[in-house]
């Protein structure tokens, strides 16, 4: 009998901390689904910070001639399109 009294002791211990853990976990789980809906809005207005940078960013594409004596290029930057006249050497 002893032995029984001794892992019922046992069982009512494990027994009330499941109990506590069963009580906490939603409030720990909802704390940390808000935590994930603020990351995921912030990382998506980073994501469009970025996007603009990058687009601000983007190298400049010559179009047209290659010729460096002289010959009219045509530059795109950004949304804005540019033709200039290279200076002869």
């Amino acid at each position: 009998m002893e032995v029984f009294g001794g892992f019922m002791v046992m069982m009512s211990i494990l027994s009330f901390f499941l109990a506590v853990v069963w009580l906490v976990m939603p409030f720990v789980v909802f704390a940390i689904k808000g935590k994930q809906d603020r990351m995921l809005e912030l990382l998506e207005t980073v994501d469009k910070r970025l996007a603009v940078i990058e687009a601000s960013l983007r190298p400049v594409q010559v179009a047209g001639s290659s010729d460096k004596y002289g010959a009219e290029h045509t530059e795109t930057v950004g949304e804005k399109r540019v033709v200039s006249e290279l200076p002869a050497e």
